[in-house]
């Protein structure tokens, strides 16, 4: 029996029986009569070899069943062979909003075709943040798309001096060149705001989220433009994108302003929490109180009574930032583009 047979079926007789070992790059080149550096070639993609070689090496992968070691290969390519999901604020309440979960779903349809995998940071404390950056220092990353950016979050910057390919939701910090996809949380509030005017409410109250963030600037800005002018700062407060975070802040506003007829929320979560209050409070919705929320997820559409909610394209901005990274990947050079905005739609139900 040849060597490269006794390899591939040495057995181990601790475990009670013949198991089989793991086929190596150099039983794929002896089985295909080649050297290891053309065995490697082929497996690699690579044109400098003969369809003669290239269908002996392809019978002697699948004859042997060797997987290519991943790593080994992105090591010799020079690259880590993964992207980074970075999320700095979990207290946002992401996680557990069904936002984050079709973000990621769109992201990971995005890079499927890729064969890069997808790494998952969830920042929760400054040392947190401190390895992410010793990670991306060190290249174990290609890219790297970042979410619910702070304005004082120092991972954009640093992304930038180090020249990382990263894409991020919101928009661009000023001066840095990175490309921004998210959606039209601006218009969608604006049209949220003037659904609830349109039907004769006149005191309007904005559950935000977490201060700080783009995402909290831009529904407040399309309040804006729907009122003409700022909310009034009684109506308007912060709060963590959950249900928990819905509750507080409904309880914080009826104790100020208990004749408010309407409530825009930052999420369908945090709608959720506030329809809570609102009935535990003896309001009807939407008799008493109209309620809105964000983002048109399966929350939405389960409530007592259904919520009136803004339709994000979340799954198609996951996917539009994995195709924007990708070609950044590709071409790190490229200038950043234009901040790319994906358009919202209102979908009106019983809640208003």
């Amino acid at each position: 029996m040849s060597r490269t047979g006794e390899s591939a079926r040495s057995t181990d007789t601790a475990g009670g029986g013949p198991r089989r070992t793991v086929p190596t790059l150099e039983e794929v080149a002896a089985r295909a009569g080649v050297g290891r550096g053309t065995a490697s070639r082929v497996i690699n993609g690579s044109p400098r070899v003969s369809a003669r070689t290239r269908a002996a090496v392809e019978q002697a992968v699948a004859d042997l069943g060797y997987i290519p070691n991943r790593a080994a290969r992105a090591l010799a390519a020079g690259s880590a062979d993964a992207v980074a999901l970075v999320l700095p604020e979990p207290g946002s309440g992401l996680p557990a909003d069904p936002y984050f979960a079709d973000l990621v779903r769109g992201v990971g349809a995005g890079l499927a075709d890729s064969g890069l995998q997808l790494q998952l940071s969830l920042l929760r404390a400054p040392e947190e943040g401190r390895r992410c950056a010793d990670q991306l220092a060190a290249r174990r990353v290609d890219g790297v798309l970042l979410v619910s950016v702070h304005d004082d979050d120092p991972l954009p910057g640093l992304v930038a001096e180090l020249g990382v390919p990263a894409v991020l939701t919101g928009r661009r910090p000023a001066g840095l060149p990175l490309t921004c996809v998210d959606s039209d949380d601006t218009g969608g509030a604006r049209a949220a705001l003037g659904h609830l005017l349109a039907r004769g409410r006149r005191t309007v109250a904005v559950i935000a989220g977490p201060p700080g963030t783009d995402a909290a600037r831009r529904l407040l800005d399309g309040c804006r433009q729907a009122l003409g002018s700022a909310p009034d700062a009684a109506l308007v407060e912060a709060a963590a994108l959950t249900e928990s975070g819905g509750r507080h802040a409904m309880r914080a506003l009826l104790d100020r302003r208990p004749g408010l007829d309407a409530v825009l929320a930052a999420s369908d979560a945090v709608a959720a929490g506030a329809l809570q209050v609102l009935r535990a409070r003896g309001r009807r919705v939407p008799a008493d109180v109209a309620v809105t929320g964000f983002d048109d997820s399966a929350v939405a559409r389960h409530t007592d009574p259904p919520l009136t909610s803004v339709r994000r394209p979340t799954e198609a901005v996951g996917r539009t930032m994995a195709a924007v990274l990708l070609a950044r990947i590709q071409d790190p050079a490229a200038p950043a583009g234009p901040r790319i905005v994906l358009p919202t739609e209102l979908v009106v139900r019983e809640s208003t």
